[in-house]
């Protein structure tokens, strides 16, 4: 896929470290050609992310928290600065407080919920405001990243599959609004994956296992299927997809059963 982004420039928000999903879709992107930012939040996620955007020839990262407006606006602020139009945006962000991320769905706080949703989904919508402007002028594309505990039972994923519901939701709402400026919002689905997020999810061990043994490809998603994934939503290629929630978990998503040998 090289040059496929070539000319084009992108946000990527919530890389925690060199296994997340968030910098799986940064390197292939810019092995395609692409000029990024990053944001983080705090000075420890700061520098671990500094060796990993200078690996991909980027100088522009900015502290955000996406809970707070004002942090929000002056990110923006500073990207709108240094480049006046943005051609893609990766939302990689969630957050669960992880003791709530195993036992019962009943149990969840009130409080934890409304931090998950507000972390986990709204946040989305509070970037896509921001970017907009960056991309109204000749279109642009959005993405986040979803799980299949969103529509279906997962063991321990709890407040974080109604949340994902919630963010899958506004992933189409939001498709719909900004289509006829032609910005294109879309959402990748991977499987489980060793990240720092999915370990926080209790039994994530045996969830990786049996997905890596039951789907159809007998594979649980790579860094650089989910990459490339992003690169053909962010090109040319993927001008006519948008509202999507796709897939990259080796056909898992298809199963109502496992398969017979692991019955």
């Amino acid at each position: 896929m090289s040059g496929l982004l070539a000319g084009k420039r992108g946000l990527v928000m919530g890389v925690a470290n060199e296994r997340s999903i968030a910098w799986g879709i940064a390197r292939s992107m810019a092995a395609a050609g692409a000029e990024l930012a990053f944001t983080y939040q705090g000075e420890a996620f700061g520098s671990r992310l500094a060796p990993l955007a200078a690996s991909v020839g980027s100088d522009f990262m900015v502290d955000v928290d996406v809970t707070d407006d004002a942090s929000l606006d002056n990110a923006f602020r500073q990207l709108s600065a240094r480049w006046p139009t943005m051609d893609f945006l990766v939302h990689a962000i969630a957050f669960s407080d992880k003791s709530e991320l195993t036992g019962r769905f009943l149990n969840t706080s009130r409080e934890n919920f409304k931090q998950t949703m507000d972390i986990s989904a709204y946040s989305f919508l509070e970037v896509a405001r921001r970017a907009h402007p960056m991309m109204v002028e000749n279109g642009g594309t959005l993405m986040t990243l979803t799980y299949q505990g969103s529509n279906t039972v997962v063991p321990n994923y709890n407040v974080m599959g109604v949340a994902k519901a919630a963010l899958e939701s506004a992933t189409r709402y939001l498709a719909n609004d900004l289509g006829p400026e032609g910005i294109r919002v879309n959402a990748i689905s991977p499987g489980p994956m060793k990240t720092l997020a999915g370990a926080a999810i209790g039994g994530a061990r045996k969830t990786y296992k049996h997905t890596d043994q039951n789907a159809p490809l007998r594979s649980n998603a790579t860094l650089d299927a989910v990459g490339g994934t992003a690169v053909y939503l962010a090109s040319d290629a993927g001008a006519c997809t948008t509202g999507e929630i796709i897939h990259v978990d080796g056909g898992y998503h298809i199963l109502g059963m496992p398969q017979g040998e692991n019955l």
